[in-house]
């Protein structure tokens, strides 16, 4: 039985979560589900595809992902299902897809049409649910939906480079729980554009010079450890997902703070890098 796993806005305080997984355990007894995250900022798209992006890698392949952040059924917000790196997602077609698609090709993508058997204004539930079930019993996706080629693309979850490759500008987009901000510069285009020159990093009025390869490469340990770098140093770094981070050397949003809070960085601010 395939592993299920759910990324949603829905929080944990109310019904939806609890009533999406026990829908699955009817269909599927044996069924295996793992939460990724229902804290999503709701109907943040971009939020969603960074989390899901650095995720999904770590499940066995043939794993089914369930994706719920603005997925109301309309004219403009199509229910598609695809096959991606030997993984299935069923989502709204809002650009969520596009921070997955935009390296790996999808095998295949179909768009859900068995929307004539919705109950209710849940479409997670009634639709979303129903598609993967019937992926874990082993069906195609072409059973639930039409083949297209297409998929909704999001122009803000990729850098711009000028025309005279001095210039690199990205967008913050996310914050995490430690408040470092996420920008969509990978180290991949990083270096394509680079080409080993001198760079500086200009993140609101704060510069940057150097990234370091892990958060403690701003302490000096030759010090005594009083007369260290301490808590509230601020530095770049490619954090784990390998996208551009400006951090807060041991941040904690509710005692010293993240660079969100003391640097003022908040999603969707630019992040601009030029080359030397």
């Amino acid at each position: 039985m395939s592993i299920i796993t759910l990324t949603t806005d829905f929080g944990t305080k109310d019904h939806f979560v609890g009533a999406i997984k026990g829908t699955i355990y009817n269909e599927l007894p044996n069924a295996r589900i793992v939460d990724i995250s229902h804290e999503i900022s709701p109907f943040n798209i971009t939020e969603t595809a960074y989390i899901l992006k650095n995720a999904y890698k770590s499940f066995p392949e043939g794993s089914i992902h369930i994706i719920g952040v603005d997925s109301e059924l309309n004219e403009e917000n199509k229910h598609i299902a695809l096959k991606l790196d030997n993984h299935y997602f069923i989502c709204p077609n809002n650009g969520v897809i596009s921070l997955l698609a935009n390296e790996i090709k999808p095998e295949k993508i179909v768009e859900i049409n068995i929307h004539d058997r919705i109950e209710t204004s849940f479409p997670v539930l009634d639709v979303f649910v129903k598609v993967a079930c019937h992926i874990a019993r082993g069906g195609k996706l072409e059973i639930i939906g039409k083949v297209i080629s297409e998929y909704k693309k999001m122009v803000e979850l990729q850098p711009k480079i000028s025309d005279d490759l001095i210039t690199l500008t990205g967008n913050i987009i996310y914050i995490d729980n430690y408040g470092n901000a996420i920008s969509n510069i990978s180290k991949k285009v990083f270096e394509e554009v680079r080409k080993a020159r001198n760079f500086e990093i200009m993140a609101s009025k704060y510069h940057f010079t150097e990234i370091q390869n892990k958060y403690s490469d701003i302490v000096d340990f030759s010090l005594p450890f009083d007369q260290r770098q301490k808590e509230g140093n601020k530095l770049a770094i490619f954090n784990s997902a390998n996208y551009l981070e400006i951090a807060i050397f041991r941040s904690n949003l509710k005692t010293v703070g993240g660079a969100s809070t003391l640097l003022g960085l908040n999603y969707r601010d630019t992040i601009t890098i030029k080359f030397s």
